[in-house]
């Protein structure tokens, strides 16, 4: 397909674990003149590999996918393809990831909710080199401030999430038993909890873990 004018349209690799909702989009994107979708993949690793193959100049990437969530699939594609931009469309629209997908060099944040236009536009303003995040996502983010929590402190919440004993979340983080209980006390004390699961539910509500 060539775009407006004989240029070469925009190259498109979309990720996204429902395929459903990645057909509908890749025929959304398809019917524009300027946008072809060259690649798709279903999980994060898929995802990182498309991209390494098809040289994408847009990846739009779902954030919750089971192996890698889109952030770090855009860490990876930037990582090995710099000449793609990536970004994110999610059904999560926490602060916490907004803020760590903007770090992460994403440049573009939008709900799944986006009309077909407004996704096809901001593929347009990523390609072209700018940002484009939900107006609603960044104020959200702005009211909900920075996370209180140490990077360690996340870990060791993050790893007690489904509830192990303190003894399996130690393994997983490489940490003492004591210094995880530590930790736990410290995460639940900081985020006005009354227990371990309690702050769990803030930290992901917040998007922090």
């Amino acid at each position: 397909m060539t775009g407006e004018g004989g240029t070469r349209p925009v190259r498109v690799l979309l990720a996204d674990d429902e395929n459903l909702i990645r057909s509908a989009l890749a025929q959304m994107l398809d019917l524009e003149e300027d946008l072809e979708v060259v690649a798709e993949a279903a999980s994060g690793g898929e995802a990182v590999a498309a991209a390494l193959a098809a040289r994408p100049d847009v990846a739009v990437l779902d954030l919750q996918m089971p192996d890698l969530d889109g952030i770090e699939v855009a860490r990876r594609i930037l990582e090995a393809v710099p000449g793609c931009a990536c970004m994110v469309v999610t059904s999560h629209g926490r602060p916490g990831y907004l803020k760590r997908a903007l770090a992460g060099g994403v440049r573009g944040f939008l709900p799944k909710t986006t009309s077909a236009a407004t996704l096809a536009q901001v593929v347009r303003i990523v390609h072209a080199g700018g940002r484009h995040v939900d107006p609603e996502l960044a104020a959200e983010a702005i009211a909900a401030g920075d996370s209180p929590l140490t990077p360690r402190e996340a870990d060791v919440l993050e790893a007690a999430g489904d509830s192990a004993p303190v003894e399996e979340v130690a393994r997983r983080v490489h940490l003492s038993p004591g210094t995880v209980r530590n930790h736990l006390s410290s995460a639940v004390t900081k985020l006005g909890a009354t227990n371990r699961h309690e702050a769990v539910a803030t930290a992901r509500r917040m998007g922090w873990i």
